[in-house]
């Protein structure tokens, strides 16, 4: 018999994001599994960390990074550790900020593990786009409006051109090369960073004067 592998949602920041079933399943596991992607702090750790308590973590070392084989030969590696605890009969939850299902390393992992016979949950959470959508007060979808999800780090271009509300996330150091791009396709948007974390910023409308930050989120409407 073999633990548990849950991938759990914490939201996009705010601790009080989390969703009930988010703390219920965190209490019932054994063992706390987060990406130790390099950062000074662990995102989705400080976000869960009052729901924790005195649990053992479990620091997995997946660096963000393009190349695909340093990516695949890491999760193998990080399965393998978390392999190890669930033989034990241990049930562990991967926290991901925000939404398991929605970019996350999460993801990746759960392919592998569950290929090998254990047994899975995914608990859904808060997404950074929805949380930003609120912050700045603007509705995603009315009547029959589309909504895309693109990630900004790669050639966005074709993208926008699809007509909806397009939601640009993944931007990093490429934001204000995203924000000129919109500009000179007459596209306008209001941008949200750090949703529900400390030094959270909204703009109403581009500006190059933006910083570059991993949480960024575009909103762009036609």
């Amino acid at each position: 018999m073999s633990g548990t592998f849950f991938g759990i949602g914490v939201g996009p920041g705010d601790p009080e994001l989390l969703t009930l079933k988010a703390i219920k399943t965190i209490a019932d596991c054994d063992i706390i599994a987060v990406p130790d992607s390099g950062a000074p702090d662990q995102v989705a750790l400080g976000i869960a960390h009052s729901y924790i308590g005195t649990k053992p973590v479990m620091l997995l070392d997946l660096p963000m990074t393009c190349d695909k084989v340093k990516l695949k030969e890491q999760h193998e590696i990080a399965a393998k550790s978390i392999s190890k605890e669930l033989d034990k009969n241990k049930n562990v939850g991967f926290l991901t900020i925000g939404d398991p299902m929605i970019f996350s390393t999460y993801n990746y992992l759960h392919k592998i593990i569950s290929s090998h016979g254990y047994a899975t949950k995914i608990i859904p959470g808060v997404t950074s786009f929805c949380a930003a959508a609120a912050a700045l007060e603007q509705p995603l979808c009315e009547s029959g409006e589309t909504l895309h999800i693109i990630p900004a780090n790669y050639d966005a271009k074709v993208a926008l051109s699809l007509d909806g509300t397009k939601i640009l996330m993944k931007s990093g150091k490429k934001l204000n090369e995203v924000i000129e791009m919109l500009r000179e396709k007459g596209l306008n948007g209001k941008i949200a960073q750090k949703v529900g974390m400390d030094g959270q910023r909204l703009y109403q409308e581009l500006s190059t004067d933006v910083e570059s930050n991993y949480f960024s989120i575009i909103i762009v409407k036609d």
